[in-house]
């Protein structure tokens, strides 16, 4: 997963808050990563709205744009 790529939110690893599950099923662009503890990186998605959160690499997928 690169910087700039567009990637859809497919699942959920763990429990979220209600803003982070209403994203399932979005499309997003990655905006940077983030160490996680003990876990790897995670990746930092923005959604059109401006909102953006971190997802681990298996929670999301690529969009052919």
């Amino acid at each position: 997963m690169e910087i700039g790529q567009t990637v859809r939110v497919r699942r959920l690893r763990d429990r979220a808050p209600e803003n982070v599950i209403k994203r399932l099923g979005q499309r997003g662009i990655i905006q940077g990563y983030k160490i996680v503890d003990g876990s790897g990186v995670g990746v930092v998605v923005q959604f059109e709205d401006k909102f953006a959160t971190w997802f681990f690499e298996d929670e999301l997928e690529p969009v052919n744009a």
